[in-house]
C-alpha cells in the first residue's frame, strides 16, 4: 500500500534540523504554492515510469521549475541578468519534465494571485508559445536589463537603486567601523562554536588557495534561514572582508548540497561529478549564459557545499503586481518560456544532451504540447488533494525555543525569504 503524503513528506525531509524543518512545514500549510514548492520530490515520485512525455529530447534541466525559481543576479562580468536562479535538483532529463513541473505552477500558483482557471490556462499557452517560437529559431539569448520587458523590465531598472552599503544595512550592525551579522530568527541564528570554528578553519583554509585571500577574510558567520524545499539542511551566511569594510564588506551563502531528488527516477546516464555541489555548479555554468559572481564549490566534515555570493541586485518578480491586468502576467510568461528554451539550447550537445536541431525539430511537432498540458491540468488536481490532506494530517509542532532565540508565538508572521 502506497504510504499517504504526509508519510511521504516525512520520509522524504528525515535527518534535517528539526526546528527549521518545522518551520518548512508551517510555511507550506500557509498557502497551496508553498506547498507545491517545498515538495519537488512528490511531483517525481508521482511521474509514470511509462509516460510518453519522456520520449522528450534530454536536456539539463533545473528540475525543480516553477514561478518563484526565476530572479536577477549580477554575473561574473558584473551586468546584471534574470535568469532561472536554482540548480538544487538539476540534472539530464526530458526537457518535459521542466515544462511539466512549471506549467503546473501555474495553475497552482493562480489560486495565491486570485487569476482564474481560464485566465490560467492562457498563462500556460503564453509561456509554450514564448518556449516553442525561442526553440525553433536556434539561437540562445539572455534577459539584461536592455532587452527585458513589462514587470521583468521593471525589476532590473529598480535594482539601479540599490547599493551594497544599504543592503549589508539591512542584515548587519556597524559599531566603530566593523560590522556583525545580524541575528533576527526570520533570516539569521546564532551558530554553535563547533560549527563556527569549523567553518573559520575551511574559510582560511579555502581562501588561500584564492588571488585575493583578504576578500575572503571570514568577519562573521550565521545558521542561514531561507528557502522552502530546501529548509532544514544545513546553511550559513558569511560575512568576509571583500573589498573593504565596513561599506565594501560580501555576504557569501554556504548550503550543503544534497543528491537530486529526481535522481532515484532518472533513466538516463549522468555524470559522475566530484560531489553534489560540483553537479549543481557545472549545470548552472553550462545553463546560464553568464554565471553569477564567486560560485564555486567547497568540503566540509566530508559533505560538499555550494558557495555563492548574496547580492543586493539579486531579487524576483513580484507576481502579485499583475494589478489585474493579465497581460501584466503574459509578458512574465512570455520571458520565462524563452529563457527555458534559450537555457536548453545554451547547454545542447553536453554529456548526452539532444543537439539544437533535435531541439528545434521538437519545437515544431505537434503532439506533445496537449499532452502537457492536460497532464498539468491532472496535476494539479492532485496538488490540490495532497495539501489538504497535509493540512488536515500533519501533526503541529512548535519549534523549541531554548538555544535558537526564538519567543513563543512568533512564528505567526514568519516568512521564508532567499
Amino acid at each position: 500500500m502506497k504510504p499517504n503524503v504526509v508519510e511521504r513528506i516525512q520520509r522524504f525531509n528525515q535527518g534535517r534540523n528539526p526546528q527549521l524543518l518545522q518551520l518548512k512545514y508551517q510555511a507550506m500549510r500557509s498557502d497551496i504554492f508553498t506547498f507545491f514548492r517545498g515538495t519537488c520530490h512528490l511531483f517525481y515520485e508521482d511521474w509514470s515510469a511509462n509516460s510518453s512525455l519522456d520520449e522528450a529530447p534530454l536536456v539539463w534541466i533545473c528540475g525543480d521549475l516553477h514561478l518563484e525559481n526565476f530572479g536577477s543576479y549580477k554575473g561574473d562580468n558584473r551586468l546584471v541578468y534574470f535568469d532561472i536562479n536554482d540548480f538544487d535538483e538539476a540534472a539530464i532529463a526530458p526537457c518535459t519534465w521542466d515544462l511539466a513541473r512549471f506549467l503546473t505552477s501555474v495553475l497552482v500558483a493562480a489560486r495565491t494571485l486570485g487569476v482564474n482557471e481560464p485566465e490560467a490556462l492562457c498563462l500556460c499557452n503564453s509561456f509554450l508559445d514564448a518556449y516553442t517560437n525561442a526553440l525553433a529559431k536556434g539561437k540562445a539569448r539572455w534577459v539584461e536589463t536592455e532587452t527585458a520587458e513589462g514587470m521583468v523590465k521593471d525589476l532590473l531598472e529598480s535594482l539601479k537603486e540599490r547599493s551594497r552599503k544599504d543592503f549589508l544595512n539591512k542584515r548587519t550592525a556597524e559599531k566603530k567601523g566593523k560590522r556583525r551579522l545580524l541575528l533576527d530568527d526570520k533570516l539569521t541564528r546564532p551558530i554553535a562554536q563547533a560549527e563556527r570554528s569549523a567553518i573559520e578553519a575551511l574559510i582560511k583554509d579555502w581562501a588561500a588557495t584564492q588571488p585575493d585571500p583578504n576578500f575572503f577574510k571570514l568577519l562573521d558567520v550565521a545558521v542561514r534561514v531561507a528557502g522552502t524545499g530546501s529548509l532544514g539542511v544545513a546553511r550559513y551566511v558569511l560575512l568576509i572582508e571583500g573589498k573593504g569594510s565596513p561599506d565594501q564588506n560580501y555576504l557569501l551563502d554556504l548550503k550543503q548540497e544534497h543528491p537530486s531528488s529526481l535522481a532515484p527516477y532518472l533513466n538516463h546516464p549522468q555524470p559522475r561529478w566530484e560531489s553534489e555541489a560540483a553537479r549543481v555548479v557545472a549545470i548552472q555554468q553550462r545553463v546560464q549564459g553568464t554565471p553569477p559572481a564567486l560560485l564555486g564549490t567547497v568540503l566540509l566534515d566530508g559533505d560538499s557545499y555550494l558557495l555563492r555570493e548574496l547580492q543586493p541586485l539579486q531579487d524576483k518578480v513580484s507576481l502579485n503586481l499583475w494589478k489585474g491586468k493579465l497581460r501584466r502576467l503574459e509578458k512574465v510568461m512570455k520571458v520565462m518560456g524563452e529563457i527555458v528554451a534559450w537555457d536548453q539550447l545554451r547547454s545542447s550537445g553536453r554529456q548526452g544532451s539532444a543537439i539544437a536541431d533535435e531541439l528545434i525539430q521538437f519545437a515544431t511537432a505537434p503532439h506533445w504540447r496537449s499532452t502537457l498540458l492536460d497532464y498539468a491540468q491532472s496535476y494539479f488536481t492532485q496538488v490540490e488533494e495532497d495539501y489538504r490532506t497535509f493540512c488536515l494530517e500533519m501533526p503541529r509542532h512548535r519549534p523549541r525555543a531554548e538555544g535558537t532565540g526564538l519567543e513563543r508565538g512568533r512564528l505567526t508572521n514568519f516568512l521564508i525569504q532567499d
